[in-house]
């Protein structure tokens, strides 16, 4: 490089990039993923799912829309960073406040770019997702084997359960409803559902979706229990995506997950809620290669054989083989078959493992949201 290097990738075999550090300073330690979504770093960096994760983004062109505090899925990054081919440039963006780097410096969370993402995704691909240790120093001074040493030492997400660290710590209630030109967020005045959201780690939008489709939305921290969802009286059930293990969340979820179905209450998970909805069920998870990150991924809907263009973040997966007698799967990756959703038979009771409410189609799957308006309706009659 023609300059010195200030920032330092180290993966857990030895492998080292060097680049230029941006936004905070010192060392983050985490797994390793690749996103492939051309648009929409900010709700990525912002998403609780990329908890105990640092992302390496395959298209070239991240920070040139600036950031827009109306994009944050939470209210803070939660990724533990992010890895770039090109530095951030100024935005050119009309809704921008500030830049990527400067949000990122006062978030906590480093940056680095000048690293050639095409070699880096492909050893994810081939290797599965490394442990790594990124550290940012202006002087571009770094201990390399200490590096690779804090790579090495990272436990990995197998057997994590990081849902309670992005869960919120007490119930609140959501009314905002989706953006819409020119008028921004709305309000949802009349609601027609009561609907409990399981926060294992909720993004903004999918609670703005509830709204929109009628919902009044209250949402309970992860560890909520059967009696604390009855005492609300809902008319719906929705479990959140959610970073970490399925199964380590699910010692205390899926009881509680189990006894909701036995009442026969609608309910509807996304991505985690999904895979610990299928647990429920009596089906397993397993860990991915590298798992499924990007907003244009294929998914066949077996119903009808129509393909949805959907949004993923999952490192995980529903292990389709393990699915009991009565768990019927309704859609399935087209990039390597993975199960993607499933319906328990007789019961209003579904779940899908990609993001309906981040609109990658941009509308192919906002039907899902409106199914679980009619499953409500369907169970009041």
């Amino acid at each position: 490089m023609a300059q010195t290097p200030t920032a330092c990738l180290a993966l857990a075999d030895g492998t080292i990039f060097m680049g230029r550090g941006f936004g905070a300073t010192g060392t983050a330690v985490a797994e390793l993923c690749f996103n492939t979504a051309m648009t929409g770093y900010q709700e990525i960096m912002t998403d609780p799912s990329y908890a105990g994760q640092i992302v390496t983004f395959t298209f070239p062109h991240i920070g040139n829309t600036g950031i827009t505090p109306e994009d944050d899925e939470t209210a803070d990054p939660v990724a533990a960073g992010m890895v770039v081919k090109w530095d951030p440039t100024e935005p050119s963006n009309w809704r921008a406040t500030r830049d990527l780097e400067d949000w990122l410096a006062a978030r906590g969370r480093i940056g680095m770019g000048g690293v050639d993402t095409r070699r880096l995704t492909r050893a994810i691909r081939q290797q599965g997702a490394p442990h790594v240790a990124l550290a940012h120093d202006p002087d571009g001074n770094f201990d390399i084997e200490a590096l690779v040493a804090q790579a090495r030492a990272f436990a990995g997400l197998e057997g994590m359960d990081l849902a309670k660290t992005v869960t919120t710590a007490q119930s609140y209630r959501w009314d905002e409803t989706k953006w819409a030109w020119p008028d921004g967020f709305g309000k949802q005045t009349d609601p027609k559902y009561k609907v409990v959201a399981i926060d294992y780690g909720a993004k903004r939008n999918i609670l703005r979706s509830l709204a929109s489709v009628g919902c009044d939305v209250t949402v309970l921290p992860a560890t909520a229990t059967a009696e604390d969802v009855k005492a609300l009286k809902p008319d719906g059930l929705f479990l959140s995506n959610g970073p970490g293990d399925p199964a380590a969340t699910g010692e205390y979820a899926v009881p509680m997950i189990r006894e909701m179905v036995d009442t026969g209450l609608p309910v509807f998970g996304i991505c985690l809620g999904h895979q610990m909805l299928a647990m429920a069920l009596g089906a397993r998870t397993v860990k991915m290669n590298h798992g499924h990150h990007g907003a244009n991924h294929p998914v066949k809907r077996h119903r009808d054989g129509k393909v949805e263009i959907t949004s993923m973040n999952h490192g995980f997966t529903v292990d389709a083989q393990s699915l009991p007698e009565g768990v019927e799967e309704t859609h399935v990756s087209l990039f390597d078959g993975s199960n993607c959703g499933v319906r328990l038979s007789g019961k209003p009771v579904f779940s899908v493992q990609y993001h309906p409410e981040a609109s990658p189609g941009p509308h192919d799957s906002a039907y899902l949201f409106d199914d679980f308006a009619a499953a409500m309706d369907a169970a009041r009659a």
